[in-house]
């Protein structure tokens, strides 16, 4: 089993738990292997068992034992607060603030791969953060004039000036957009951002928690009549999930293409973002299933109906 990597998880206990379990193989040939008492002396932790705990979910982290763990994991100091945001992450309850601490998480990670050069720095500079594609498509929008403090009103202040200059500047460097320096409107220099198809899965992924996390501030923001958020609950197997995700593929590209034809003609009148979203819950259920009852399986058919909110 090889070392488990830290940037690879989003669940401290299940790298707890693996990284355990490399140590214990790692350490099987000795006369005296790795168990959870020498960890705890490595983290200066009375318990022998404490790792133990945290691993079942019996027992959370403070900030302070976030150290101790780190010193036992043997961590850098850069991956020191990455722990910690991960840490912070998964023990966080309130969903606003989770996704929160994720975002941060993201942004965190995003900006360790580009330091150690896993994301390219012109990639980087281009499409960095979420602000960046909401000014691409308000190049679209009706009479809209690129000046920061008109900007930053027309998004409701969330984001200061100094962002939205730094912003377009990407935009006007990488020539994605060109702004008329006497009228200030700005039009694109093509259809699609220039090299948004090879974008790095890390930017990718920090880039999409930014824009959930505003889906998530929209409920607070707007009104139902302003926004449109649905969705619903429901087993589904293998097959079906490939095909709702095929759905949810042509869906988004037909939309897309049919806006795109629109703005052709005339401008839109304000920005959206369309979030699509397909998750697992539940993991499968890998035990040997039990012969179910007469009864049980009469229940089946009414559980079996998708749960809408």
């Amino acid at each position: 089993m090889e070392k488990p990597i830290l940037s690879q998880y989003v669940d401290y206990r299940k790298f707890l738990a693996d990284y355990y379990a490399h140590r214990v193989e790692e350490t099987s040939h000795q006369l005296r292997p790795y168990s959870y008492s020498d960890f705890s002396a490595a983290a200066n932790i009375k318990s022998p068992n404490y790792l133990k705990l945290i691993i079942e979910g019996k027992r959370n982290l403070s900030k302070e034992m976030c150290g101790k763990f780190a010193r036992a994991l043997k961590l850098t100091r850069s991956e020191t607060s990455e722990f910690e945001l991960l840490v912070s992450y998964c023990q966080e309850k309130d969903p606003l603030q989770r996704n929160r601490c994720l975002k941060e998480l993201s942004e965190f990670r995003a900006k360790k791969s580009l330091a150690s050069g896993e994301i390219d720095a012109e990639a980087w500079d281009q499409v960095s953060n979420w602000l960046v594609w909401v000014l691409y498509a308000m190049v679209d929008q009706e009479g809209v004039t690129f000046e920061p403090a008109k900007l930053r009103k027309l998004m409701r202040g969330q984001v200061n000036e100094g962002q939205i200059q730094q912003a377009l500047s990407k935009l006007q460097n990488s020539k994605d957009i060109e702004v008329d320096s006497k009228t200030k409107v700005a039009r694109k220099t093509h259809a699609m951002m220039s090299d948004a198809d090879k974008i790095p899965p890390e930017l990718v992924r920090k880039i999409q928690s930014e824009l959930i996390y505003l889906g998530l501030e929209a409920l607070h923001k707007y009104g139902p009549k302003e926004r449109e958020v649905s969705g619903f609950t429901m087993a589904m197997t293998e097959k079906e999930y490939e095909w709702v995700r095929f759905e949810l593929r042509k869906l988004r590209k037909h939309i897309q293409k049919e806006i795109l034809t629109n703005r052709e003609m005339s401008p839109g009148e304000r920005v959206y973002q369309v979030n699509i979203q397909l998750f697992p819950v539940t993991d499968k259920v890998v035990e040997e299933k039990s012969q179910e009852s007469g009864e049980e399986k009469k229940s089946a058919e009414d559980l079996s109906k998708p749960i809408c909110f």
